[in-house]
């Protein structure tokens, strides 16, 4: 996989920190605002990186890419990722995929439509811890509530109640508590138990953006309820409770960095622990590269299923408070 990145940010800064320890990821290139020039220059010294862009229609001329990884605010998922695959690029982009559910469909037809590989990224779903939790789920028995709490005080919040709007509050820039946090429960929640019927939001609405707010999901048997919040805090844990035991997080569903299982009929508890230690992010992009070398498109499809239903709950959930941004009045007027 031969990789160009798009963005200087947190989370390309975070993405390089272990880059380099992903058999068969290739930094091709990297790009950025000229403003950022410095940044990325340095960056590419620092980790290898072949190449270095202030102009990214010029990064997509560059024939040994052949994957875009998409690390700009969220309000920009969208357009850069339907250039990339414009210009037939496979594209791994950011969490929130898109801003909402009809540009999700767009991009998901486009990339089938051209033959190209197109997945979110988010960690969730790729956790070793995650997935040992849903070869588990059938031990707890019949599932009755799952609860996701990701509550974290945000260092920009003090800013925001002065007037100082940054992205992670911004609607421009489709920011918000769900979409920067809660997505991540939103992401568990469809990972382990698929679609659900109904989606309510209670939200903590300031200058037209959801800085807390609860979301439940009704899946017929049981019920879900996701948790998150930028102007306040509170431990965060998720627990999934069956009629057998249940199974409780200690971490955002981002990390899930162990679990435990305690079962109805035992006084001891088991502690799972299988991430290896690793970066959050390392186990995606090691599924990355194989789903994208190996040409494994059923898996991305599959995968895209997961983002297309995570977008249409977020896309749904805001609906229910009236937090709108500039992508759900531009697609609804095409």
């Amino acid at each position: 996989m031969k990789v160009g990145l798009l963005g200087a940010g947190m989370i390309v800064h975070d993405l390089l920190s272990f880059a380099n320890d992903v058999k068969g990821m290739e930094l091709e290139a990297i790009c950025a605002t000229p403003a950022e020039e410095t940044v990325i220059q340095k960056l590419a010294e620092e980790h290898g990186i072949k190449k270095s862009y202030t102009d990214f229609d010029e990064m997509l001329g560059n024939p040994a890419i052949d994957t875009i990884y998409v690390g700009v605010p969220n309000h920009l998922h969208y357009i850069f990722t339907k250039k990339s695959l414009m210009a037939n690029k496979n594209v791994i982009c950011e969490k929130p995929f898109t801003s909402n559910y009809l540009e999700a469909v767009e991009l998901a037809n486009l990339a089938e439509e051209r033959n190209l590989i197109t997945l979110e990224a988010v960690s969730t779903r790729f956790l070793p811890n995650v997935l040992k939790i849903k070869e588990l789920l059938p031990s707890l028995g019949e599932i009755k509530i799952v609860s996701a709490n990701y509550s974290q005080y945000s260092s920009r919040y003090d800013g925001f109640k002065q007037g100082v709007i940054q992205p992670a509050f911004d609607p421009e820039k489709s920011g918000g508590a769900l979409m920067d946090l809660n997505i991540y429960n939103i992401n568990l929640m469809v990972t382990l138990f698929g679609t659900t019927n109904k989606v309510n939001y209670q939200a903590n609405i300031q200058r037209g953006i959801d800085t807390s707010g609860i979301l439940n999901m009704d899946y017929g048997n049981f019920k879900a309820v996701c948790i998150a919040a930028k102007d306040c805090k509170a431990p965060i844990v998720t627990s999934i409770q069956g009629d057998k035991g249940c199974i409780v997080i200690r971490d955002s569903a981002n990390v899930v960095a162990k679990f435990k299982v305690l079962m109805n009929d035992s006084a001891t508890e088991q502690v799972f622990e299988l991430n290896q230690d690793k970066h959050r992010m390392y186990h995606e992009f090691i599924a990355f590269c194989d789903i994208i070398d190996n040409r494994k498109v059923s898996v991305a499809r599959d995968l895209m299923e997961i983002t297309v239903e995570t977008m249409k709950i977020q896309t749904q959930a805001r609906k229910t408070v009236d937090v709108v941004f500039p992508a759900d009045v531009s697609m609804s007027n095409r």
